[in-house]
């Protein structure tokens, strides 16, 4: 998608790839987003750095992953439940239809 730029149009720009972003969220990562940020916060990680930072991940990605942004591969999937104690059965146990 281009867009053609007039002088000082840079917040629109931005605005309209913020839209865009928004549109493209997909409902089944945001879920499991959630699921990710209640049980890290659950667990005692109020910060996202923190919780990234002590289980070895990029801090940005795993943010990705909680804000159903970012696609999470099954290796830091099994990182993340190990590091909040939980088995990946009791993850997808709750909250997912």
């Amino acid at each position: 998608m281009f867009f053609k730029f007039e002088r000082n149009d840079k917040e629109n720009y931005c605005n309209k790839i913020a839209e865009q972003k928004m549109k493209n969220k997909n409902p089944d990562l945001q879920k499991l987003g959630d699921r990710l940020k209640k049980l890290r916060v659950k667990k005692g990680f109020i910060s996202v750095e923190k919780f990234a930072f002590d289980n070895e991940l990029s801090r940005s990605l795993y943010s990705n992953y909680e804000n159903g942004k970012g696609n999470i591969t099954y290796r830091n999937l099994l990182k993340v439940i190990k590091a909040l104690g939980i088995s990946l059965k009791d993850f997808f146990s709750e909250g997912f239809d």
